[in-house]
This record gives C-alpha cells, structure tokens and sequence, in this order.
C-alpha cells in the first residue's frame, strides 16, 4: 500500500493574480516566486509552494481551509490587524479577498517539520519546536 508522505502545494482559487500577489507581499513582505505563467503564480516556502490561480469559481469557504505554517504566528495577528483584515476563531483564522480560509499555526507548535537544511535555506536556523509539539513528536516516536 502507498503511505502518504505530505504536501507538497496548496492551490488557491483568487479573482485577480497580481491583486493575489499583492496581499500575500502586504503580509509576509517580499515573496520568492518559483514562477509565475499565464494564469497562475508560484509563491515558494523553502521545499513547499502555494499556487495561485486566477479565476475563482466558488463561494467564499465557511470550513475548507488549509493550516499555514509560520515563523511567528503572533507577527502575522499584528500584521493582518494593522491591515484591517478580520480574524476569527480560536486560534488565527482569516480569509483572503477572495474567501479563502487560512487558518495560521506557528511552527513551534505543530509536529510538521523541516529539515535543518531547508530551515537554513529559508534563514529560519535555529526556529525550533515547543515542548508540547516536541512531546507529540516523541509519543509518535519521530523525536528524542
């Protein structure tokens, strides 16, 4: 049987790619690109990407949505303050312009995991995980 081993993209629907492209820069700043052609951008995280493709076709999403893993999840909650984007939910939830639920998690405290090599690559050396996350690991057997 195939195992799942991750992902490796999320693909976003959006109205208008450089007005997408524009949103994610007002939030995270410059962003690495692996490309971008036609209809659809690349937005680079290291060994993951975010596609982004123009012409959305659906409702805004009430419970799709997909975890975003940062580097400082309280950061992104000033930053989304700061632009007047609304949050919701228990922990840090928003929607993109065009409906898209986003829901943000620090990378301290969830049991995904880069390897030193790609956190390096992206200058995230030496981010590491919470005890709680380090915990789940370990009962997992992946830790020490």
């Amino acid at each position: 049987m195939p195992k799942l081993v991750g992902m490796n993209h999320i693909a976003l629907e959006v109205g208008d790619l450089d007005e997408a492209l524009e949103f994610w820069r007002s939030i995270f700043g410059d962003l690495e690109l692996r490309g971008r052609g036609g209809s659809m951008a690349f937005i680079d995280m290291g060994d993951q990407f975010i596609a982004l493709a123009a012409g959305r076709t659906q409702p805004p999403d009430r419970e799709r949505h997909f975890g975003l893993v940062v580097d400082d999840k309280e950061a992104v909650r000033a930053r989304l303050k700061e632009l007047g984007v609304p949050t919701f939910g228990r922990g840090l939830d928003f929607h993109d312009p065009w409906g898209n639920l986003i829901q943000v998690v620090d990378y301290r405290d969830v049991q995904f995991t880069k390897t030193d090599e790609v956190l390096r690559a992206m200058d995230l050396k030496g981010l590491e995980k919470s005890e709680r996350a380090q915990e789940e690991l370990r009962a997992k057997g992946i830790a020490t």
